[in-house]
């Protein structure tokens, strides 16, 4: 049984960023989880991102983030990544 362990990271975007910050984050090759809030700290959406989930079953998610990014002046993105064991 391995025991996987998690680091979160935590990016203060504007509205504009938001799409652009989650593509970067897709591509990178350690992420478990993205969660995008508002500035009070609500949940706006999560994202799991497990190691099959990639190319054309991403575009509905990123349909999705490029709408919210319409709706929202700032968020907050928060990161889970896998740490290296």
């Amino acid at each position: 049984m391995s025991s996987e362990r998690f680091r979160t990271e935590e990016f203060r975007v504007s509205g504009e960023e938001l799409l652009a910050k989650i593509k970067q984050l897709m591509h990178e090759g350690s992420i478990r989880r993205i969660v995008i809030k508002n500035k009070e700290g609500g949940t706006f959406m999560e994202i799991p991102l497990t190691v099959g989930v990639v190319g054309a079953l991403l575009v509905p998610t990123l349909a999705a983030v490029g709408a919210l990014a319409a709706l929202v002046t700032e968020a907050t993105v928060i990161v889970e990544k896998a740490e290296d064991s």
